[in-house]
């Protein structure tokens, strides 16, 4: 069972409803560097004061920081505003649907570009964050440290990622490493991948990455 959370299509809706770029990118921006416990009330605040990409465009500066108070890194806000006037003004509302598209855009890097590609659009994109990280250095047994694995990583993850659903793959694999692949005391048996994890197979979950 996934994470509950405010910014995903929760079921029955599951399946009939498509994924809101806007929600996404929303989301994503926030938890850049930020717990979702503390992103949950600046989301919900954010919605309800510019509930499109279209109106949070129109914001002022001033605004936009305000609102964002607590969150900290507050380029990030304003990098949110700048790709809202972008998207709105010439993208005409509609975000990019493609990663190489999407990292044009003020304050969406590589990680970002694949979340919203493979979340809102469904591009077989490879979506790679700490849980995912974590995840993958452990189904393989990855000894190499952090940073220097992530080419490694990346390369495992992508062939994994499935052409139906790549939203669905990259948002399990995170909520796998925020749930039951955790950096202390990992839940190996309860995980789904535990028949084909090396680092359990050897019992040294915990020294990886």
């Amino acid at each position: 069972m996934g994470r509950d959370l405010p910014w995903r299509i929760r079921p029955p809706a599951r399946g009939a409803e498509k994924p809101d770029p806007y929600k996404v990118w929303l989301s994503e921006i926030m938890l850049q560097q930020t717990t979702v416990a503390a992103v949950g009330p600046y989301y919900g605040k954010f919605l309800k004061a510019w509930p499109s990409v279209e109106n949070l465009g129109k914001a002022s500066e001033e605004d936009v920081l305000h609102a964002w108070a607590g969150l900290g890194y507050y380029a990030r806000g304003r990098n949110l505003l700048k790709c809202a006037r972008i998207i709105a003004k010439i993208f005409g509302g509609e975000f990019p649907r493609t990663e190489k598209e999407l990292k044009t855009l003020p304050g969406i890097g590589d990680y970002t570009a694949a979340a919203i590609a493979a979340i809102a659009f469904g591009e077989k994109a490879t979506v790679v964050d700490g849980n995912v990280e974590r995840v993958t250095s452990r189904l393989y047994a990855i000894a190499t440290p952090l940073p220097k694995s992530k080419a490694r990583i990346k390369k495992e993850v992508a062939r994994w990622v499935p052409a139906s659903r790549p939203g669905d793959f990259a948002q399990a694999m995170m909520d796998l490493g925020a749930t039951i692949c955790l950096a202390r005391n990992p839940r190996c048996l309860s995980c789904p991948l535990k028949e084909v994890c090396m680092a359990r197979a050897k019992g040294t979950a915990e020294s990886y990455p």
